[in-house]
């Protein structure tokens, strides 16, 4: 209690601090706030034209002219909450080097902007996506709600992780380089461009492991009407909670240490 009490305290420096953060990403480019929606729309675009027109992707039991579009951009928008969260936060502390050394303020704070900076640029992001789904007639009313605990449990991972890289990132400064390689990875053994029905079983049962497989195909389905069970999210809430309880350990017993290393 006593850091959600810390951290309400600071609320002010927090909210400003992702304001600003807001603010100066887009000061000084002729496009602004466009190009945030510039980026995922040109990979959408290439990986439709590619996977649905010259391949003729299919989804199983989905039909309709916009089916992939929608299984692509609801894998995408997930993913791109959960990398940004992620390689955001896994660079925190180093990246706040100056404010940490000089500044008194819970630490904490910082992954916190992290957060509410990632779910800003996804909130905006997401209201294009549905202003789509409402003018194709897609729209899936009353379960669209169920996107909130699916976004809950993948924001609990995507920190989690991030604090656990963040303090490994300070001490040994190839944590970040790694990981980035290993998102690369991440991304094509997760269900986004493609559906997991193409794959071979022995494969398809691997996924089971892959919690952002899970969150994900859970996303996709929610868009395009399939049946949703929301008991496999237990598992990864499971994983999810442990890895921020595991950052927050290592935070607290770091922490002195950390500012030595920055």
């Amino acid at each position: 209690m006593n850091v959600f009490r810390a951290l309400w305290a600071f609320r002010g420096f927090i909210l400003g601090s992702v304001q600003r953060e807001f603010q100066s990403r887009y000061r000084n480019s002729l496009l602004g706030i466009v190009w945030m929606v510039l980026n995922p729309l040109a990979m959408i675009t290439v990986y439709t034209v590619i996977f649905s027109q010259v391949m003729r992707a299919r989804l199983p039991t989905v039909e309709g002219q916009f089916a992939y579009s929608i299984y692509l951009c609801a894998g995408i928008l997930a993913w791109g909450l959960f990398t940004e969260i992620v390689t955001r936060a896994q660079n925190v502390f180093l990246d706040n080097a100056n404010l940490i050394k000089k500044l008194n303020f819970p630490r904490l704070c910082l992954p916190v902007i992290v957060v509410l900076g990632a779910v800003l640029n996804f909130a905006i992001l997401l209201a294009l996506f549905i202003g789509f789904l409402l003018i194709v007639g897609q729209f899936p009313g009353w379960r669209f709600w169920t996107l909130l605990p699916l976004l809950g449990v993948q924001m609990l991972l995507a920190i989690g992780l991030g604090m656990v890289l963040a303090v490994f990132n300070v001490f040994f400064r190839d944590v970040g380089q790694f990981f980035g390689i290993v998102l690369s990875f991440w991304f094509w053994c997760t269900p986004i461009v493609y559906p997991a029905s193409i794959l071979p079983d022995a494969i398809a049962r691997l996924m089971a492991f892959n919690p952002m497989a899970t969150l994900i195909d859970l996303q996709q389905r929610l868009f395009l009407g399939g049946e949703m069970d929301l008991t496999r999210l237990l598992p990864v809430l499971a994983f999810s909670l442990a890895l921020c309880v595991l950052g927050g350990a290592l935070f607290r017993r770091h922490s002195g240490d950390m500012v030595d290393e920055l």
